[in-house]
């Protein structure tokens, strides 16, 4: 059985014992896991050049099936990242700016 590694103690900080993460550390690491696909990042990039959308817009753009962005869409709904708005028998999209502020922010503080 080997011996678990230990980390060098000029590596060490005095907080590098277990520890919780804290609610932005929380909220970073949902908003990337958000963006941790291709996919996602290639339908907030279109969002982002346009003020708002149809699903069917992003699928004509996308090489992928409209059940697929569908449920990219759903994740970036749930991070928060997208916002949709019923519109008749369709759902106009549009990206959450504060929220997408927010990463920029968080990322910048790593």
């Amino acid at each position: 059985m080997k011996a678990p590694l230990s980390v060098p103690a000029r590596c060490r900080s005095p907080s590098s014992g277990p520890a919780r993460a804290i609610p932005e550390e929380r909220a970073l690491a949902q908003l990337a896991k958000a963006l941790a696909h291709p996919a996602r990042v290639r339908i907030v990039r279109f969002l982002a050049e346009r003020r708002e959308c149809f699903c069917g817009d992003i699928v004509d753009a996308l090489p992928l099936a409209q059940s697929t962005v569908s449920q990219h869409l759903k994740i970036l709904k749930k991070a928060g990242l997208v916002q949709g708005e019923i519109d008749g028998p369709r759902t106009c999209y549009c990206l959450n700016r504060s929220a997408l502020d927010r990463l920029k922010l968080l990322v910048s503080r790593l």
